[in-house]
């Protein structure tokens, strides 16, 4: 596998504009954690945020779900905060819950779950953090 995954500058600013629902995999309650950071920061420009971890109920105030399929409607990207070696599960949830687009947060990689999710249809972003990117070309 190549670089074929890594989407451009100009593909990245319009999946962050397009995107209206994001579920956070690995969403916790620690606000010191990057997942939470990043959700609030999320929140904040006006996303619709759906924290994912089986470990709690509420995160943000926000119901917790235990995976991406239990959501239950149309996720726009299933912004990831596993570790890599996690990944091909979660590509899984993600091709089962039907998500627009998989993305592995800054330092995740794995080239088989990206794989399986490009095969299924869905964009994918890795090695990449999602809140750098919005800052980056949105913002």
């Amino acid at each position: 596998m190549t670089d074929a995954f890594i989407i451009d500058d100009a593909d990245l600013r319009n999946l962050l504009i397009q995107a209206r629902t994001i579920a956070v995999i690995g969403a916790s309650t620690n606000t010191f954690r990057d997942s939470n950071m990043i959700m609030q920061y999320l929140i904040k420009h006006g996303y619709e945020v759906i924290p994912v971890n089986p470990k709690y109920e509420t995160v943000l105030e926000r119901k917790c779900y235990p995976t991406l399929k239990s959501i239950g409607r149309q996720i726009d990207i299933a912004d990831v905060f596993r570790r890599s070696e996690f990944m091909d599960e979660t590509a899984r949830d993600a091709v089962d819950a039907k998500a627009r687009t998989l993305w592995m947060q800054l330092g995740i990689k794995n080239q088989e779950a990206a794989r399986l999710a490009a095969e299924s249809g869905l964009k994918v972003v890795m090695n990449r953090c999602i809140m750098v990117e919005h800052r980056r070309l949105v913002k």
